[in-house]
């Protein structure tokens, strides 16, 4: 692939110019198989469907064996996760800056723009207006250690005042919890619920937090410095595309590409989680 190869020499360069020791040698005996993974927001069939074509992308751009593995639970995310047995990981800011700074990972590539979560009731309901009058209502959320839970869980400092969490797998689930009547509340991205509620009719806005770092993929140690270089310029070459296309579907970035990123950019993000077991 001419054009390929082209755009990745150039996305190594300027990588070694954003951050030159990101890219570190690699060790002698390392394996030519690297493990592919993300938390598990929805199924493992979505999971498959959403992650497979990325790996194998990635194994012919590299010339490794590039494996998706679906973690099964966030109990199981978090073991893996912290114990360095992914290679390549995509998921939120939190959990790159956490890998960056104590499993020696780079964070290479990130979705464009930044992130922005809301807190939304049905348009309907007059009661609630802003955020501090969802003190014990129920709030449709993902399970934590999800981002958008964490951040919800901060504007609530006191333990005694704090919302009742619904655990919701899915912002679309999350969204139809809300309209069902399930939950008073739910948070979500900004992205999804316009794809959603297309002028927000069926939807009133009580809290915007603040923007965040996208969610980013990262490279671990194990990962050859040649083929970081490559996957960093796999993912935002026009040929990831098609492979990418469900991935930026689902979170909303269906006429962007990927772009390039550095540790720098997410530092302070895994901040969020210092309350949570297992991590710290």
């Amino acid at each position: 692939m001419p054009k390929l190869s082209l755009l990745i020499l150039s996305f190594g360069l300027l990588l070694t110019w954003l951050f030159p020791s990101a890219l570190p040698a690699a060790t002698p005996g390392q394996q030519d198989t690297y493990t592919f993974s993300a938390p598990p927001w929805e199924s493992a069939t979505e999971g498959k469907a959403k992650y497979e074509p990325i790996a194998e992308y990635l194994s012919n751009v590299t010339g490794k064996k590039v494996v998706y593995q679906y973690p099964g639970s966030w109990d199981g995310y978090r073991k893996n996760m912290t114990q360095g047995k992914y290679d390549i990981v995509f998921d939120s800011a939190h959990f790159n800056d956490y890998r960056a700074t104590k499993l020696n990972h780079k964070i290479i590539v990130k979705a464009p723009d930044l992130h922005r979560f809301v807190v939304i009731v049905r348009k309907d309901n007059k009661r609630y207006r802003n955020i501090n009058q969802l003190v014990g209502r129920t709030i449709c959320t993902q399970s934590p250690p999800d981002l958008s839970t964490l951040m919800l869980l901060k504007e609530f400092t006191n333990p005694v005042r704090q919302p009742s969490l619904v655990s919701t797998k899915g912002w679309r689930k999350i969204y139809q919890g809300v309209q069902s009547g399930r939950c008073i509340a739910g948070i979500l991205p900004i992205g999804g619920l316009q794809k959603m509620d297309k002028g927000l009719l069926k939807s009133k806005i009580v809290y915007r937090a603040k923007p965040m770092p996208n969610q980013a993929f990262s490279v671990g140690p194990r990962v050859k410095r040649i083929d970081q270089v490559k996957i960093a310029g796999a993912l935002t070459s026009p040929d990831a595309y098609v492979p990418t296309s469900k991935l930026r579907q689902a979170f909303s970035i269906n006429g962007k590409r990927f772009i390039l990123t550095s540790n720098k950019e997410y530092a302070g993000m895994a901040n969020y989680l210092k309350d949570q077991w297992g991590y710290y």
